[in-house]
């Protein structure tokens, strides 16, 4: 991020998102700044249901924020003397593990952020795994140490906590101006050495550190009780960098929403040139036109005959758009950290006339949600006729009932939750489809090959276009990107792979669209059978801090429950452990801990991804998946003889 020259007149517009472990603090704060900004004229309560931006029902009832929402303000500098205001889209995301995936989609549009920090509680489990989105999304951030008027909090034990735990670059903003000078100049020979002389430091040096996520300014206050907010906003405002953006269009999607009408609403931040309404844009499946700009402020919205670079908006008339996708000259999103780790069935329930309906009737209603929450990964079980969901865990449950009622008037219920699991290869393998019925042709030769933890799928074209045209070669490419292809093992979804398209075949007048997806998927799926397939299993990365004496006892259990330690600090009183575990072994050991340290240990984890499962022969067995009784995801191949087409397996 650089300084950009600009009009003395104008600041660039940023985008500012608020993160937090839920109940630390994160909507009252937001409550503060809108309210010091000058875009309300009273302050909200959570416990009084009348917050600015938590406007949905459920939010209100349940006192936590559930959906990203969007506030507009401006930042007015310390000093008249300092400039322009500044412009700001404050987005508050969601706090409560199970809406992180929502948390993490938003992550993606921001020039910085605040991270709140509960003083009475220190930093708490989601507050690591926020603090490593961070990290990945490269996001500049300020920290709020929330809750200060608490009796028993420590600002300097806060302090030396935020050091240890997120980064040492976390410095007191508040400390006197020579302490805080030399803090900052140890991360910079230049600044040092202007240090040293005697010179003060310049505050676009220190807003270059931030920038570069060298140093963490840290505010410490109350949000509920006003204090400290304004000395954040001063700092927000005296030490972050305009961005420049290029001059040709380009924007970010980051959530697709539909309003009480059912409207559909594309939410994107502008990273080049314009857009206006009314225009043509290319959505990749070709062009749709932008019928309004909306710019959104808590409950309410205003409209916009254009917007810039920097700014957040929320366009009407996209149909094909999708979170994470990259228009004009940005690139697409980078594939999401967190994932779901558990299954459920959804269950039809008789609604007040008795009538119960048709599952595979709502799949279609329901594909809706999904383009609202991709990870919701909503498919359809042909063998057992119901529609499969994942999702994040009990409050996320609870929400989507109630959303699924308010918006279609259906009742549904979840059965028990089911570890998800994933499917790779040993070694490469080649797989080969052929699809030739009667008057139809097509041949697909891959190459399958293993790639590394957490690379997901990649697919590849290494075909001449001299043996298969370059439209047969694209069209092969779309039909592996479309579909989630099954392991052979428990019909669980395949992952951390190099799929190549290597070969293929077509019939010159014979040959359709069609005949192409067919092949295709026979040519994964034979490949799969032939392949040495290993099991994959949800992991987490875990934190364990017990005392002294039960050290002994943490390190037998870790064994014992299939985990394992990768580092331990002791420190006298008590002692730090981090490693690996898998989730199947580890969900319930908080309890363990709690019940073994007295209430004096504490139990973190955050989802690391997938490894090879521990008990794989007692998951195949409770699945009890036959590849070849899978009708949906054929293995074999189809030839024509006599005028007819035969199967031919392997």
């Amino acid at each position: 991020m650089a300084q950009e020259k600009r009009d003395a007149a104008e600041r660039a517009h940023l985008c500012m998102g608020l993160l937090a472990h839920v109940d630390a603090g994160k909507t009252t704060l937001s409550e503060s700044i809108l309210y010091l900004t000058g875009v309300i004229r009273k302050l909200g309560r959570v416990d009084h249901q009348d917050v600015f931006l938590d406007t949905d029902s459920m939010e209100k009832a349940r006192g936590i924020t559930i959906f990203s929402k969007q506030a507009e303000l401006k930042i007015a500098g310390p000093d008249s003397k300092e400039g322009p205001a500044l412009p700001v889209s404050l987005l508050d995301t969601p706090g409560h593990v199970d809406f992180s995936a929502e948390t993490e989609r938003t992550l993606s549009v921001l020039d910085y952020c605040i991270l709140v920090i509960s003083g009475a509680d220190g930093v708490q489990g989601h507050t690591l795994t926020l603090w490593r989105l961070l990290e990945r999304y490269e996001v500049p951030t300020f920290l709020f140490i929330n809750k200060m008027d608490q009796p028993g909090t420590d600002r300097e034990a806060l302090l030396a906590e935020l050091k240890k735990k997120l980064n040492d670059g976390c410095i007191d903003f508040g400390a006197p101006e020579k302490e805080l000078e030399e803090n900052l100049a140890v991360y910079d020979e230049s600044m040092m050495e202007q240090f040293l002389n005697g010179e003060p430091l310049r505050k676009k040096d220190i807003a270059r550190l931030i920038a570069s996520r060298q140093v963490f300014p840290c505010y410490f206050g109350s949000a509920l009780k006003v204090f400290g907010v304004q000395e954040l906003l001063d700092g927000f405002y005296q030490y972050t960098l305009d961005p420049v953006y290029p001059a040709s269009f380009g924007a970010k999607v980051y959530k697709i929403t539909h309003d009480a009408r059912g409207q559909r609403l594309t939410h994107m931040k502008i990273t080049g040139g314009r857009l206006r309404a009314r225009e043509d844009l290319d959505t990749g499946e070709g062009t749709e036109k932008v019928n309004q700009i909306l710019i959104e402020s808590g409950a309410g919205s205003t409209q916009a005959d254009e917007v810039g670079a920097g700014q957040v908006c929320m366009v009407t008339g996209l149909t094909k758009t999708y979170a994470g996708q990259g228009l004009g000259v940005e690139p697409e999103a980078a594939r999401p950290v967190l994932e779901p780790v558990l299954n459920y069935a959804v269950r039809m329930l008789p609604d007040g006339t008795g009538h119960i309906a048709d599952a595979h009737t709502m799949l279609l209603k329901f594909k809706e949600l999904e383009e609202e929450n991709p990870q919701l990964h909503m498919l359809w079980d042909e063998e057992v006729k119901e529609i499969h969901i994942q999702l994040m865990g009990e409050i996320e449950i609870d929400v989507l009932k109630n959303r699924i009622y308010e918006r279609y008037g259906v009742p549904v219920s979840f059965d028990t939750g089911r570890l998800i699991y994933k499917e790779t290869i040993a070694a490469p393998v080649e797989g080969v489809g052929h699809f030739e019925p009667l008057r139809h042709y097509a041949e697909v030769h891959l190459l399958l090959e293993p790639g590394p933890r957490g690379s997901g799928l990649q697919f590849n074209l290494a075909c001449s276009e001299d043996e298969l045209a370059k439209n047969w070669q694209r069209l092969i490419l779309t039909h592996l990107k479309e579909k989630q292809h099954r392991g052979v093992l428990t019909g669980s979804a395949i992952t951390d792979m190099r799929i190549s398209l290597i070969g293929g075949r077509a019939h010159i007048k014979h040959t359709e669209g069609g005949d192409f997806r067919q092949a295709t998927y026979r040519a994964v799926r034979q490949g799969l059978k032939k392949a040495r397939s290993i099991l994959l299993e949800p992991i987490y990365d875990f934190r364990l801090e017990i005392p002294a004496e039960n050290v002994g006892r943490a390190l037998a259990d870790v064994q014992k429950l299939h985990g394992e330690v990768l580092e331990q600090e002791n420190d006298g009183e008590g002692a730090v452990l981090l490693g690996k575990a898998p989730v199947f072994t580890f969900r319930e050991y908080q309890k363990e801990v709690a019940a073994y340290t007295r209430g004096n240990g504490h139990l973190s984890c955050t989802l690391s991804g997938y490894a090879p499962c521990h008990n794989t022969e007692e998951v195949l067995a409770e699945f009890a998946y036959d590849s070849e009784e899978d009708l949906a995801n054929p293995t074999g191949s189809v030839f024509c003889a006599h005028g007819a087409g035969f199967l031919v397996i392997g």
